[in-house]
């Protein structure tokens, strides 16, 4: 018998699922082909089912062609990218995730003020490369507490900080309790406005380290918060894999195993998960509970050439 817990909240975010409707939205308004800049959402599978119903994954812009349906990504884009899809006369759908851009909009506040900007992210993360051409101001990237000693910056009474918001809440406390200790009169965003989800899963994966043997996160592997939450479960002691899906898993890991925590990244659909479970069973009977945790509820508005009209919201709702 092997004990599961599922994590409470688990898997897709209110972003994550606005930037995949928004795909499937298009492709219904507009017809396949619907191109999209970089992978919508950082999962595998996400991708691959887009793919099959006529979603065109491209790096550049310059793989579209002219007058072509575009979306970006989840992760957003820089001023650049954005300049370029106008310049071709490209139509463009933006599913940002509402929260990336609000640390957009802190950054360009920031700029306002004169202010050199430090961004707490990971280097070639698409999120941090479309944050950093978003800002019109020297960007200052750090992902470590070591980074922070060697920046060199103009004028340290005019700093101001960001960050990625999928990082892990104690890293990034640790980051800026290091910038405010080398430079006082910096300032930024509490580190509570880092992602609601990303906290929340965390907190979630906190929870279930404390009543489990072993810790399964369920992600792609560049995946940046799926990563994290795998950390998390290794730092507070329990063996943590991170798995694409069902066939990753080893029989090894469960050698001495009476309990398993199960969790998914904000890009992991469910039924990775549900799969997952079936998966456990090639290793013995299972026992499935859902630990308590947060609710949420959080909903984001759509593009407006994407809002359903009231026939669609009615027929959604019957």
């Amino acid at each position: 018998m092997i004990r599961v817990v599922l994590a409470q909240p688990r898997g897709f975010c209110a972003g994550v699922e606005r930037a995949i409707e928004i795909v499937e939205r298009a492709l219904k308004k507009y017809g396949p082909p619907i191109y999209v800049r970089h992978e919508i959402v950082h999962n595998r599978h996400v991708v691959e089912d887009l793919r099959t119903r006529g979603a065109v994954f491209v790096d550049e812009l310059d793989e579209i062609p002219p007058g072509s349906m575009t979306v970006f990504s989840a992760h957003g884009v820089a001023k650049r990218v954005e300049a370029a899809a106008a310049e071709r006369g490209l139509p463009v759908i933006d599913a940002t995730c509402p929260l990336v851009a609000k640390v957009h909009n802190e950054g360009r506040r920031y700029a306002r003020q004169d202010r050199e900007l430090v961004l707490v992210g990971h280097a070639g993360h698409a999120e941090v490369e479309g944050t950093i051409g978003q800002v019109p101001a020297k960007v200052h990237l750090v992902q470590t507490v070591e980074d922070v000693a060697l920046l060199n910056v103009k004028d340290p009474d005019k700093l101001a900080y960001i960050t990625q918001t999928t990082l892990s809440v104690d890293d990034t406390r640790g980051i800026i309790q290091a910038l405010s200790a080398r430079f006082p009169t910096i300032v930024g965003p509490d580190v509570r406005d880092i992602c609601y989800a990303t906290q929340n899963r965390q907190q979630a994966v906190r929870d279930l380290a404390h009543c489990v043997d072993m810790i399964l996160v369920v992600g792609s592997c560049n995946s940046s918060n799926s990563n994290r939450l795998r950390e998390i479960g290794q730092e507070l002691g329990k063996p943590s894999y991170l798995i694409d899906d069902a066939d990753a898993l080893q029989a090894e890991w469960f050698k001495d195993i009476t309990s398993v925590g199960v969790t998914a990244g904000a890009s992991a659909p469910e039924t990775l998960v549900q799969g997952v479970l079936d998966g456990l069973r090639r290793f013995g009977t299972i026992e499935v509970s859902t630990q308590g945790g947060v609710a949420e509820d959080v909903r984001f508005r759509f593009p407006a050439e994407l809002e359903l009209d009231r026939a669609e919201q009615n027929a959604r709702s019957a």
